[in-house]
């Protein structure tokens, strides 16, 4: 994700509530389950989520699981049936495992003109 000269991504920590537990600045302290994963949002989903990227400390194993945290969080109006999802700039599958570091790109329909 590229960022700006002194703009910092968020660092949100989802508990098993969907809720930010913890930001930059604060202390990590991780499960060996939990991953560090880069997350971007496009058009609606931007607007929703308040930001067009974050990085967020999961539990999720899937691009699914993190994205119902997420819809629950923010409450997205999108089905995952209607977002694509890409895993590292590659479009992926709802069910591929995440691994710690990855950057998840969710990405809504789009119209032209």
């Amino acid at each position: 994700m590229s960022r700006g000269p002194g703009s910092r991504a968020r660092l949100t920590h989802l508990d098993a509530n969907n809720s930010p537990a913890m930001t930059a600045g604060e202390k990590l302290q991780q499960t060996t389950a939990d991953k560090l994963i880069k997350v971007q949002y496009y058009a609606i989903l931007r607007e929703q989520a308040g930001r067009s990227e974050e990085a967020i400390v999961t539990a999720a194993q899937t691009p699914h699981e993190l994205y119902a945290q997420l819809k629950a969080r923010y409450s997205f109006s999108l089905a995952p049936e209607m977002v694509r999802v890409a895993v590292n700039t590659e479009f992926g599958q709802w069910s591929q495992p995440l691994a710690d570091g990855d950057a998840v790109v969710f990405i809504p329909p789009v119209a032209g003109g």
